[in-house]
């Protein structure tokens, strides 16, 4: 596919059957990462690290997994996403944007008054299923989200994405003790396992390993992958929606991915490059 694809052709008469392939939704991940990094550099503000370490995980969701219809926004079936990890919602607004959720001039306007596509997610946003940014509240959302899809026979699945730094807060392990109590197999955590926080390395700063034996601890099965690869992102939330427990993917990546000058770097966990650094940032997204 070419760097610069042809979205809107593409997804205005898309298919409920489309299935995209592992090499279309690497291609797709790319170009959400330059959206990204736009919104970012025009704004002069954002956290690129995060947004682009989870490149693959949203783009898997919206092109090949979610059973969403921008046409149907609030459609009583449908699957829901929490970008747990709101910080990284430029990557969102993309793959809603390119989804046609909303007009793909709303990316320009990232973090102005008035825009839909607001400095963190709120519920004004199309597609948006939940405000998010005080970090550890998504995955108790979807534990509630789930509940209710199961009271009310809903077939949708409800899928969490959160940041490991974010495990370390309290909240995140009671959701995950409620979750295999009740025994919520429509729910599906995702954990962007980019082992970096905005003061340094999560294993430095408070260590959550071994995560995969934690979750398992509390009733979960655990899967991991590697988070940049776009088909290990798909086997792996194929493989958890598959299950009849509630499921977790770790997934693997690198903070900044992509970007040379950002890749493992902590000082873009938050930022914006100035105009030479936007040029050789796109040089590498290319």
């Amino acid at each position: 596919m070419s760097k610069e694809m042809d979205f809107e052709n593409l997804f205005v008469s898309l298919l409920p059957e489309k299935r995209f392939s592992s090499s279309e939704i690497q291609s797709i991940a790319q170009q959400l990462r330059r959206d990204a990094l736009k919104m970012i550099y025009k704004a002069g503000a954002g956290h690129p690290g995060a947004s682009l370490s989870e490149a693959e995980i949203i783009a898997a969701l919206y092109f090949r997994i979610l059973d969403v219809d921008p046409c149907r926004p609030e459609a009583h079936d449908r699957d829901r996403f929490i970008l747990s990890k709101g910080h990284g919602c430029p990557t969102l607004y993309a793959a809603l944007a390119r989804r046609n959720f909303f007009s793909i001039d709303e990316l320009s306007k990232f973090r102005q008054f008035n825009s839909l596509a607001t400095s963190y997610p709120n519920m004004s946003t199309p597609g948006i299923e939940c405000p998010s940014g005080s970090l550890g509240n998504g995955l108790s959302v979807g534990v509630g989200m789930a509940i209710a899809g199961k009271l009310s026979c809903s077939p949708g699945r409800v899928f969490v994405l959160v940041g490991d730094g974010e495990c370390q807060e309290g909240a995140i392990w009671e959701a995950c003790m409620f979750a295999s109590h009740h025994n919520l197999d429509n729910l599906v955590l995702i954990v962007d396992r980019n082992k970096l926080q905005i003061n340094g390395s999560t294993e430095e700063l408070l260590s959550i390993d071994p995560l995969d034996e934690k979750l398992s601890s509390f009733g979960w099965l655990v899967t991991n992958v590697e988070g940049n690869k776009a088909d290990q992102v798909i086997d792996g939330l194929e493989w958890a929606i598959a299950q009849r427990r509630p499921a977790a993917i770790i997934a693997h990546t690198t903070k900044g991915k992509g970007v040379s000058f950002m890749e493992g770097n902590k000082a873009w966990h938050v930022g914006s490059p100035d105009a030479e650094q936007y040029e050789v940032a796109l040089k590498d997204l290319a």
